[in-house]
């Protein structure tokens, strides 16, 4: 702990800064509680022509003499104040709209994909203009057109997309919406289903090591979605989805105000497929017959001048999958031999809290308490295999901000509480345990409102099970030049392995289950810990007189320990603490152009080196490609007052090969060659809006029509010994189409 605090205690010298200028910020007064600067207001000295022009934080820097007293702050829109100086210590002012003056609107479009070059650290923004890009019926299905995160399939069964960021899967990453935790425990392979895209507003994604204010379990990156909110989103939305894979999707918002500080939303989703289908005539369903129903209650307060903000949710969801042989009937065969079949059936009832307050004198000071609950019960067999999983979890997390001085040094500190209960049975085998973690912690952000600022954050957290451990995370920034940013990060993280709910694809074979415990407190295992180092470098710049910028960026995950999960016996999977070596290296470019107007296009090289030390040597991480290369191409219409407007999105990947699992002591029918093929996909989105009110949409997915061949192995013998659901590199439908309409009024 000593070495932390030393740390801070250095970074004290830079806290200090010259009195020979007069330092400030100027605000708007309709809009305390975000604590945004007015941009361009002009700033001078009465009677003299010694002036400034705030910065696009609200700062501004101006000479100083002693006979100086009145200081004049003036705004296009706002009246003209005039200040009296007294000291030299930093102001904050509050500007005034003039209600007098003809209203002038400046209309500028957002970008789809906003990536920020202020912000300390890397992160980026995709709003809902880049998700209407494709279909993204859930959250795991709207990163199709972001080159940042990977989709991948987790088996040759259900159909289930997960995500990868930095070459690492999901459980290393924070997945949270509103900066509630949500995906993590018995949620991690299913979770990114169970929130439909209509609902999400907005998607950031941070890479490498997150923030200490949400928690200590973030490894490779952080992902945050902003929910639609009740006093911002439409009075009454539809969209309706429907694919010749024989999905059906209907969502729906209904949208009320109760009073000048209450609105409530209730949003509704369902999604059903039917029909089964076998293209690649294996004897197995390509995709799940499926049912879901998903409903979510929100309530949202505010009350601007006393400082208040507030939301509540509610929310339950039922969703069922039946997968497996096209002849398998649930009620003749589960149990039996007859067939191979699976079900899994999910409830999932959560409700979460989120108060806010802000001081109406001190904008810059702020307390906020986050709850969150959720019961998550899951019920499913694999063949003869059962894995049923309840998980009961409860987070809480006080925060407080403030400044230091001024608003160049901030600080967010607060405690976090957390407990989960899990019930597990594994076929014969039962897994309870309790875990409860109370933790504090406190971040410190520096700016010197102009090319430089750093956040060091460090918590402490004692955990029933994982023991008592600190955790610094540490974020740098710095502009040599006009819109050059450089990002600096490292940070450590750690978890407990949920190593049957973040592999249940292992149950979809006939591996024998390997846990060779360590002597650790979870399933005999230690935790995964793990330090994240990245650097980034983000240009923009102007071509043709047209906007564009470039990015690279570089990570390294190094892990201390991990949880092993080892796929190279082709009879058995096996789980074991970490002996030896295991990193993850991942580089990425990505350069993004605005054509013309409307035509903007996004190109993106990625490059992974993963290896782990495994019982049989170092080995490469299996199922993940050294190479991608991403491109995507949206062109839309000029919109016009009563003329429809067109939008087209094409996105291509390529994906290069990817090493399989070893397959050579299995019989030579179902046997693998060590490498994959590499191969191509390219989807595409054709949008018309008729008007603000109405718009359909018509897409292809897998153009390029890949198919893996044989994704099952021995699918002729699934009770036999080599069954193996779980080495899939490649799409398994092959070409699909859908289209859909959305409906909203305001």
């Amino acid at each position: 702990m000593k070495k932390y605090i030393i740390c801070f205690i250095m970074l004290i010298p830079l806290l200090s800064f010259s009195q020979e200028t007069l330092k400030g910020m100027i605000m708007d007064q309709n809009n305390p509680k975000d604590n945004l600067g007015v941009f361009g207001a002009n700033v001078y000295w009465l009677n003299t022509p010694v002036g400034a022009t705030t910065n696009e934080k609200g700062w501004f820097t101006i000479p100083y003499k002693s006979s100086y007293k009145k200081l004049v702050v003036s705004f296009v829109g706002y009246k003209t104040d005039t200040l009296t100086i007294t000291s030299l210590e930093p102001i904050h002012h509050f500007l005034t709209p003039d209600n007098g003056l003809k209203e002038v609107v400046l209309k500028s479009k957002k970008k789809a994909t906003q990536r920020s070059f202020v912000a300390t650290q890397n992160v980026f923004t995709v709003n809902s203009a880049e998700l209407l890009k494709a279909a993204c019926c859930n959250l795991a299905e709207s990163f199709e057109t972001n080159p940042s995160i990977d989709v991948n399939f987790s088996d040759a069964l259900t159909g289930t997309r997960q995500i990868q960021m930095l070459g690492l899967k999901s459980p290393y990453l924070l997945i949270s919406q509103e900066n509630i935790p949500s995906i993590r425990g018995a949620a991690q392979v299913f979770g990114l289903t169970f929130t439909p895209g209509t609902w999400v507003e907005s998607i950031q994604i941070t890479k490498g090591a997150g923030s200490v204010i949400n928690g200590y379990e973030s490894i490779s990156g952080q992902i945050n979605a902003e929910l639609v909110k009740p006093f911002t989103d439409k009075k009454f939305f539809v969209n309706a989805y429907g694919s010749l894979g024989g999905r059906l999707e209907l969502n729906t918002h209904f949208n009320q105000k109760v009073s000048e500080k209450w609105q409530t939303g209730v949003y509704v989703h369902g999604n059903y497929r039917g029909e089964k289908f076998d293209r690649n005539d294996d004897g197995f369903l390509d995709f799940p017959l499926m049912n879901q129903i998903n409903i979510m209650n929100r309530w949202q307060y505010i009350d601007a001048e006393k400082g208040w903000v507030s939301f509540i949710n509610f929310r339950y969801m039922d969703d069922s999958k039946q997968t497996g042989e096209l002849n398998f009937d649930p009620i003749r065969d589960r149990g039996t031999t007859n067939f191979w079949g699976s079900e899994i059936e999910t409830k999932r009832f959560d409700t979460s809290l989120k108060l806010g307050y802000v001081f109406p004198e001190i904008p810059f000071q702020s307390f906020g308490f986050q709850f969150a609950y959720s019961n998550h019960q899951q019920d499913s067999y694999f063949g003869l295999n059962i894995y049923d999983i309840q998980h009961q979890s409860v987070y809480s997390n006080l925060l407080f901000n403030s400044i230091i001085g001024d608003t160049r040094n901030k600080f967010t500190t607060g405690i976090t509480f957390t407990h989960d209960t899990y019930n597990e049975l594994v076929n014969l085998n039962n897994f309870r345990r309790n875990e409860n973690s109370f933790g504090g912690f406190f971040e410190y952000a520096y700016d010197n409102l102009d090319n430089f600022s750093f956040t060091a954050g460090v918590r402490t957290d004692t955990h029933n099970l994982l023991g008592t451990f600190v955790t610094p995370r540490f974020h740098l920034r710095y502009v040599p030049w006009e819109k050059g940013v450089f990002r600096a990060s490292i940070g450590q993280g750690r978890k407990s392995a949920n190593i049957f709910a973040e592999n249940q694809q292992l149950f979809a074979s006939s591996r024998q289950i390997d846990v060779q415990s360590s002597g650790g407190k979870i399933y005999g295992l230690d935790p995964e810990v793990a330090w994240n180092y990245g650097i980034s470098y983000l240009q923009g710049f102007k071509l043709f007189d047209k906007k564009g910028d470039i990015t690279f960026d570089f990570y390294r995950t190094n892990f201390k320990n991990q949880v092993v999960v080892d796929w190279e016996n082709p009879q058995q999977i096996s789980f074991y603490n970490l002996d030896g070596k295991s990193f993850a290296n991942s580089f990425q470019v990505e350069a993004n152009y605005n054509i013309a107007e409307g035509f903007n296009t996004r190109f993106a090289y990625k490059n992974y080196d993963i290896q782990t030390d495994y019982t049989s040597g170092k080995l490469i991480k299996p199922l993940t490609p050294n190479h991608r290369f991403f491109a995507n191409v949206s062109y839309e219409t000029s919109k016009k007052e009563n003329d429809a407007q067109w939008k087209f999105d094409i996105t291509y990947n390529f994906i290069g090969e990817q090493r399989l699992p070893n397959t050579a002591s299995n019989p030579i029918q179902y046997q693998l060659e060590e490498y994959s093929n590499s191969y191509s996909l390219l989807n595409a989105q054709f949008t018309k809006v008729f008007s603000k009110k109405f718009e359909v949409y018509v897409g292809g997915e897998n153009l390029t029509n890949m198919r893996q061949k044989s994704p099952i192995l021995a699918s002729d013998n699934p009770f036999g010994n080599n069954f193996d659901t779980t080495i899939v590199y490649a799409p398994i439908f092959g070409r699909m189409f859908y289209s859909g309409l959305r409906f909203k009024i305001d």
